[in-house]
């Protein structure tokens, strides 16, 4: 009776080791998958990409699996995970590194950071996530925005839920979002500091500006009346912090507003810290409006003054990106949402922007800065009305019309 009871622990043991060789070869096979370019796409303005660069299916097997087969015989996973999206970015001894959402099965979200060679493909998660101090009371984190400040630290901001203290013990749905902050100079060691403490009662989409501004910390806002609806918001807030080890902000006001039937009608927020141009500071934004099938997240375009990020300059019209192929299918469809990019030490200029697609995996597209300015610049302005748009529209066609082009 021993001898078979031996007999099939061996078998089994086994039969767990093929599957974790089948499971790893899977997991080597997609982190080696080459990226290429989309050629059903061509706008111009940037390149797509064939697959996402990062996926749920991307997060190491050891944060998923139990690898003790005495423990797990069956060789499952343990700690699934359900979405790796809305990365923030930077660069980091010549590797391009995203700051994921990671979302496990569970709903809870943790940051975990991915490296690349070239930003395209090959995307290897850090051996662990990212070991992020708490503060009491929150139940979640996510949409990590990094800034290179000129004080020498890399600060990451991200919005921290927690149950709103004020809902009655049957409303399980009521949350407060409040900016948080941690800074680094290893990228694995990171100091918590004092959320962020602005005039308004929530927030979400706060962006740390790289510079100072007249010698203070300045933040990009989104204030809020309530954990979704913007309320009395309104848009892309500014604010100044004289001590970011206090939190504390001075007044806030609104610097990018929402507008009536545009793509930022029900919502605007900023999406990374703005790249500083000699033309100025370049934005990148998601906007928000209604539609039959829910909110439809897109991606928009601004610029703002060398001599001041807060006064707009440039506003092209309508969205720069929107929900391509499989992107619109997800956990919250119809969703790209951005929050990193990087610029590339080269000529001429590259910059890779990220973002998340309906809430559940990673792309990015290529595009470099000059034609990024291009499209703030010369780009005509939302027309606001069906007459004034057709009238843009007339204008491009019979200006084409006289060069005899073909």
């Amino acid at each position: 009776m021993n001898h078979t009871s031996n007999l099939s622990a061996n078998v089994a043991s086994e039969s767990f080791l093929e599957r974790v060789r089948t499971v790893r070869a899977n997991y080597e096979s997609l982190i080696g998958r080459p990226n290429p370019v989309n050629e059903d796409w061509d706008n111009g303005v940037f390149e797509r990409f064939c697959y996402p660069v990062v996926t749920a299916r991307h997060v190491p097997l050891e944060w998923r699996y139990d690898f003790d087969p005495a423990r797990n015989p069956f060789f499952m996973e343990r700690l699934g995970v359900n979405a790796a999206f809305n990365p923030g970015a930077f660069l980091w001894n010549g590797k391009v590194c995203l700051v994921v959402r990671v979302e496990g099965y569970d709903r809870k979200s943790f940051f975990a950071i991915a490296q690349s060679d070239n930003g395209i493909d090959g995307f290897r998660f850090w051996p662990e996530p990212l070991d992020l101090p708490e503060i009491e009371g929150e139940t979640n984190v996510y949409d990590m925005r990094i800034t290179a400040h000129e004080d020498g630290w890399h600060y990451g901001v991200f919005c921290a839920e927690s149950r709103d203290p004020r809902a009655a013990s049957s409303d399980l749905s009521s949350a407060v979002a409040v900016a948080g902050i941690v800074r680094t100079k290893d990228m694995k060691h990171w100091e918590r500091l004092p959320n962020l403490r602005t005039p308004a009662s929530q927030q979400r989409n706060v962006v740390l500006h790289p510079e100072f501004i007249d010698g203070q910390y300045a933040f990009y806002t989104r204030p809020m009346d309530g954990f979704i609806d913007v309320g009395s918001g309104g848009g892309i807030g500014w604010t100044l912090c004289p001590d970011i080890t206090t939190g504390k902000t001075g007044p806030e006001r609104i610097i990018e507003e929402r507008a009536y039937h545009t793509v930022k009608e029900s919502k605007n927020g900023q999406g990374p810290a703005p790249l500083k141009t000699p033309a100025g500071w370049l934005h990148m934004a998601h906007g928000v409006r209604a539609c039959a099938s829910g909110l439809r997240y897109v991606l928009y375009a601004f610029m703002t003054a060398l001599d001041d990020p807060s006064r707009v300059i440039a506003r092209p019209g309508g969205y720069f990106l929107a929900p391509f192929g499989e992107e619109f299918s997800g956990d919250v469809s119809n969703v790209t949402f951005t929050n990193g990019w990087v610029q590339l030490p080269d000529e001429p200029r590259t910059v890779l922007l990220y973002y998340g697609s309906s809430d559940t995996r990673c792309h990015v597209v290529r595009t470099t800065l000059e034609q990024l300015v291009d499209w703030c610049l010369n780009t005509p302005p939302d027309a606001l009305s069906t007459r004034r748009s057709l009238e843009q529209r007339f204008d491009l066609i019979r200006r084409n019309a006289t060069l005899g082009l073909k």
